[in-house]
């Protein structure tokens, strides 16, 4: 009986044979290139910090070269206008020369009233002295003449000690007699030493003459 040569088997797991390169080894998987990755967005719902963007970096073309130019004429310096002197306010009381000076008195008590420290305020006197400059004045001049220097109460003085005395924001003159050329001599004198206010109490066509009509 003839032999019949056995048909080889195959299996169903065999598989065909690989592709494999010129070389007989099985060509890798190609991998990809890295790379920068790109930022990823916020996700939602969690707010956080953006990254700063980088500062952009200029180039020299950007930046303005300044040039020196031609030396010109220096701008002239202007000086500040010397500040006008200050023409005091004159107010005028009319009151007889028996009169006038209780009117300067009210005046006074008026001007502590508003707010004027007792140190602004000088009284002078055309005629009789103020009882309280008589009063101080009988224990010597020099220990009246302090008192004006210490300024921080009202003064009264004599039209003849006008020139001695310091100006002050505040002048009442009470034209209470006297000759007329002490009043002529005293009220000027008053209004260069008078601040801020003069304030005259006496016979308003006696006062006009001296000062100037329209006070």
């Amino acid at each position: 009986m003839p032999l019949i040569p056995e048909e080889p088997q195959i299996h169903e797991s065999a598989q065909g044979p690989r592709a494999t390169a010129a070389s007989g080894r099985t060509a890798p998987t190609p991998r990809p290139v890295p790379g920068p990755r790109p930022v990823a967005p916020p996700r939602p719902g969690r707010p956080g910090p953006l990254r700063p963007t980088p500062p952009v970096q200029r180039t020299p073309h950007d930046v303005a070269v300044a040039k020196p130019g031609l030396p010109g004429p220096a701008a002239p310096s202007v000086s500040a206008p010397a500040p006008a002197s200050r023409t005091p306010q004159i107010q005028l009381i009319p009151a007889s020369a028996t009169g006038a000076l209780d009117a300067a008195e009210e005046a006074v008590d008026l001007l502590l009233e508003s707010g004027r420290a007792p140190g602004e305020v000088l009284v002078i006197t055309t005629g009789e002295q103020h009882p309280w400059a008589a009063h101080e004045l009988s224990f010597g001049e020099a220990a009246y003449w302090a008192q004006h220097d210490a300024g921080d109460d009202v003064f009264y003085a004599d039209a003849s000690a006008v020139s001695r005395a310091a100006s002050r924001p505040v002048v009442v003159v009470a034209v209470n007699g006297g000759s007329a050329t002490a009043a002529a001599e005293a009220l000027p004198l008053a209004h260069a030493r008078a601040g801020a206010l003069l304030i005259v109490c006496g016979d308003p066509q006696q006062i006009n003459s001296v000062l100037g009509a329209g006070v």
